[in-house]
């Protein structure tokens, strides 16, 4: 039976790099002390774009270049492309579309955008790596996850305004009979704060209808616990682990979503890994939303925490909340 293999991942983020001071600053203007709340997200620095020519997709584009030129690969060594972003820079054409063009994509490549908010990339690679595994034809699939959050976040909110960082992380999947690659995956949804981030707050029609102030197209969140989904994620990992019969000790990387170091390390602790094992980029990064459980995988191949064929568990979350969480063989 063929397997589905990571071939190559690598990453993009913009040169400018913000320290916390910038925002402590910010909203001490404000009247608001965020120090707690950088401290208890884990942030320390962040990328940013600086300037009017970079955006979601342009960051996309790079990465996937970065990416194409260190496997030494083509656009047209891949048969499907699928973006992930919660902030897709157009709603039509699709920016997977866009990327074909920019790579020079092959007449037969598969063209598709996807958004699961923050778990969008994980989501796109559990999805597409299915996909292949059912569909022969399709032998390569470029994956791409991109966010730029930061013109959507009100400088009022200090969750969105001082808690994101720019950047996107590609990654190409192979169709390989004599490899493991993707073994399985699970989700588990529960809505109970589905209204809680709304984006954009007033809803798409209303640009078409009366057109909206540029605040009115912020995001729209009420402040909740972000641990709520500990226990739950916690859970569908055990379950996920216990029916592929794979012990927490064989899991080599744990490439977690990067909101809050905070439920990295409560869920490492409730399903048995160690901090040595949690990729924690978070500090550097800050969150970046759909890429960051791949930022992590990057940083854990690079620093040579992993080597092929060694289990690599993600874990991410979705608002509203949808956990998703995927084991793969390196």
């Amino acid at each position: 039976m063929a397997g589905i293999r990571i071939v190559d991942i690598d990453i993009y983020h913009p040169t400018n790099r913000v320290g916390n001071d910038f925002y402590i600053e910010h909203f001490d203007a404000r009247g608001v002390d965020i120090r707690g709340l950088l401290k208890a997200l884990g942030r320390d620095t962040r990328y940013k774009i600086d300037n009017d020519d970079e955006n979601s997709l342009s960051m996309a584009f790079e990465a996937a270049s970065n990416l194409l030129e260190k496997t030494g690969l083509t656009g047209a060594d891949i048969d499907l492309i699928a973006y992930a972003s919660q902030t897709p820079e157009y709603i039509f054409p699709t920016n997977s579309l866009m990327i074909h063009r920019l790579i020079n994509g092959a007449a037969h490549t598969i063209c598709i955008d996807s958004n699961a908010n923050c778990a969008g990339m994980t989501a796109a690679f559990e999805q597409v790596s299915r996909q292949m595994l059912g569909n022969p034809r399709i032998r390569r699939a470029l994956i791409i996850g991109s966010d730029y959050v930061a013109p959507h976040a009100s400088p009022d909110d200090p969750v969105y305004f001082a808690n994101f960082g720019d950047a996107a992380a590609a990654v190409i999947v192979e169709r390989d009979e004599q490899a493991v690659g993707f073994i399985d995956s699970i989700y588990q949804t529960d809505t109970c704060v589905y209204g809680n981030s709304l984006f954009p707050a007033q809803g798409l029609a209303k640009l078409g209808q009366t057109g909206v102030d540029a605040g009115a197209f912020h995001v729209k969140f009420i402040p909740f616990d972000d641990s709520i989904c500990v226990g739950a994620a916690s859970e569908s990992i055990r379950t996920l682990l216990s029916r592929n019969e794979i012990g927490a000790d064989e899991i080599k990387a744990a490439c977690f979503s990067q909101l809050s170091i905070g439920n990295i390390r409560a869920v490492s602790e409730n399903i048995g890994i160690g901090e040595d094992i949690a990729v924690y980029i978070g500090d550097e990064f800050g969150y970046t939303s759909t890429s960051s459980p791949f930022i992590a995988l990057h940083r854990a191949i690079t620093s040579g925490q992993i080597q092929r064929g060694d289990k690599v568990l993600f874990w991410t979350v979705g608002a509203g909340w949808q956990n998703v969480a995927m084991v793969v063989e390196y």
